[in-house]
């Protein structure tokens, strides 16, 4: 009862879980990135040659032995990143499964 009480004094703030989430701006474009079928070999090959197989490099830059600033990996930057990703993975299991090609090459 004076549980109930103390809370009824409180003021009403909605906990971090029970906020509203901001808006995904890039969810159509996430979405549409998840649609893409593959439907020619030469997509999936074009896929796989323009989508890097490893998160390019984290670089620091130095002057005179000191640390000047931190590039972080180009993956972590990308917002899209999983999906495209996920884009390069199905591309690859397309040449593998449907076509009957050799991907070493892309990986």
């Amino acid at each position: 009862m004076l549980k109930s009480f103390i809370f009824s004094l409180a003021p009403n703030k909605k906990s971090p879980q029970q906020q509203s989430p901001s808006p995904d701006i890039l969810s159509p474009l996430r979405q549409r990135l998840n649609r893409i079928e593959m439907q020619h070999p030469a997509q999936a090959h074009l896929i796989c040659q323009l989508i890097p197989t490893q998160c390019p490099f984290a670089k620091n830059i130095r002057l005179g032995g000191m640390m000047q600033f931190n590039i972080p990996p180009l993956c972590k930057l990308n917002p899209l990143y999983e999906e495209v990703v996920s884009l390069r993975f199905r591309a690859l299991c397309y040449l593998a499964e449907e076509c009957s090609v050799d991907v070493c090459r892309y990986c």
